[in-house]
């Protein structure tokens, strides 16, 4: 089983892909949380040819992403979990909950350092979310975290298919939790124990400066818990708090050059 992952692992990432597009796409299309305040269509055309843009840009700068260079580090004895033998279950929990925890604090230094929020801002620019947010991200920090990703596993020495099922759920996890959805009350409450919930990392995207330095988390939520970064729901409640950043609620339609340009440019007063 853990060799067919591996072996497939192009074609399982994409399924996946594809598979939580649709089944998010669908849920929020019949049950949205907000009305949309620009065409949908416009924006999908463009979140999502960011993310074409930047799987063609990652393909062309490295000749091997993380999945590719955890085999390596096997083949070579690198990393950690290289040296030390746990029982391979153990050691795919293990890397999957290191690397979420790697993540997190990515995240969270691309909103305190100056430099890296120019480029993570094109995230929060975004005036609607919905599951297309989730996927749009600039080409430099996309090269920066992969960076970050790589020594990630060239440390650790992860098993091949730890690196592959915690991609797979970096990604569909982000498209769940910006999903322009939510669960019920009671479930949401539940369920944000284990897993950030498209109303907890709502409030991430507020243009409240208190409220979108919280709620870093993508996949577990433990981590905003442990280093009290966490806030249960915006202040203006979900119907009414306004999405994206304040200096760019003007900028409706946002093209992906605009994306793109966005940190050159020179900073907006709201």
């Amino acid at each position: 089983m853990l060799d067919y992952i591996a072996s497939h692992e192009p074609t399982i990432r994409l399924s996946f892909f594809l598979g939580t597009l649709g089944v998010v796409g669908i849920w929020q299309s019949f049950a949205p949380k907000r009305p949309p305040s620009v065409s949908t269509i416009w924006r999908w055309l463009n979140n999502f040819g960011v993310t074409f843009f930047n799987t063609l840009l990652l393909r062309l700068l490295f000749p091997f992403l993380a999945v590719g260079l955890a085999a390596v580090a096997a083949e070579k004895g690198w990393g950690l979990f290289n040296l030390i033998h746990l029982p391979i279950a153990l050691s795919i929990l293990i890397a999957i909950v290191i690397q979420d925890l790697v993540i997190y604090w990515q995240h969270v230094i691309f909103h305190r350092v100056s430099f890296l929020w120019r480029f993570h801002k094109m995230h929060h620019a975004d005036v609607d979310y919905d599951v297309s947010t989730g996927a749009r991200f600039h080409p430099v920090e996309i090269i920066l975290s992969m960076l970050l990703k790589l020594g990630v596993v060239v440390v650790l020495g992860p098993p091949v298919v730890a690196v592959i099922i915690f991609e797979i759920l970096l990604s569909s996890i982000a498209m769940f939790n910006h999903a322009n959805a939510g669960l019920p009350a009671g479930i949401d409450k539940i369920a944000r124990k284990f897993i950030v919930t498209p109303d907890m990392h709502r409030v991430h995207h507020s243009v409240i400066r208190s409220e979108h330095n919280c709620n870093y988390g993508f996949n577990m939520p433990w981590w905003d818990y442990i280093f009290r970064t966490y806030q249960a729901q915006p202040s203006a409640g979900h119907q009414r708090m306004t999405i994206g950043l304040e200096e760019y609620q003007k900028d409706r339609k946002q093209s992906i050059f605009w994306m793109l340009a966005l940190p050159f440019r020179r900073r907006k007063k709201a």
